[in-house]
């Protein structure tokens, strides 16, 4: 594998923004089952939180080699402390064997990163057993590309129309929804105001503490139709 070095700074930012996570593991928890691989799990923030006893076995797939270092450290008090067996590994999906080994592949604000995305999951697939799942939860409304898109090297946003044209054979969307109506508002400023290539501290932690808690309010009222961000379900037949 050729060595990737990822081009963002935000990871340690985005780490501090747990109520985000604990809204996306109540969306994804039934599908946080049996063996799980979590697809560029970076520096481990978004697995502190959702890595979770109701798994049998948690793997970290991460290709930055720094990152890896950083969750190779930091992944073991993880699972300790929700008694599940978990490694962390460098590398990609694409060289992993070719074998239906996982119940659940998660991709975490990762398949924009990826250019061949349709491919990307096509590969997942093949990785998945019969029943399971690949989740995906992505930044949504190509409109809303910004100069942070830019920065951390995302190649296009979601809306629910391409996530389901780029399912892979045989594994269809079982659910698509938008989720954080809230941070839509914020989404647009940074956009057409701020045009900022990174939020500040302050700006996470505004919009995880009083915009996240609203939009787990408003989400559900507005069926899904309007956030932020977009979350996909894929079920292998």
């Amino acid at each position: 594998m050729a060595e990737y070095a990822y081009p963002g700074a935000e990871l340690e930012l985005f780490a501090a923004a747990v109520r985000w996570k604990r809204y996306l593991r109540a969306q994804i928890s039934p599908f946080l089952r049996g063996d799980v691989l979590e697809v560029g799990a970076g520096i481990g923030g978004t697995t502190d939180v959702l890595l979770t006893d109701t798994a049998q076995t948690w793997t970290c797939l991460e290709p930055d080699a720094e990152l890896h270092t950083q969750l190779a450290r930091a992944l073991p008090g993880y699972a300790a402390r929700e008694g599940v067996a978990a490694r962390a590994v460098h590398g990609i999906v694409g060289a992993l064997p070719a074998v239906a080994a996982f119940d659940c592949l998660l991709y975490v604000d990762v398949l924009e990163h990826i250019e061949e995305d349709r491919a990307e999951l096509a590969g997942a697939a093949a990785r998945t057993r019969a029943g399971g799942t690949i989740v995906v939860l992505s930044p949504a409304h190509q409109s809303l590309y910004s100069p942070f898109d830019e920065h951390v090297g995302h190649c296009r946003r979601y809306d629910r129309q391409r996530l389901v044209e780029i399912a892979p054979p045989a594994t269809p969307v079982e659910r698509v929804r938008y989720l954080d109506a809230a941070g839509l508002l914020a989404s647009l400023a940074n956009r057409w105001l701020l045009r900022a290539s990174l939020p500040t501290a302050r700006q996470i932690e505004t919009w995880d503490k009083l915009l996240v808690p609203c939009s787990r309010v408003l989400d559900p009222l507005l069926a899904y139709r309007a956030g932020k961000s977009v979350l996909a379900v894929y079920r292998k037949r």
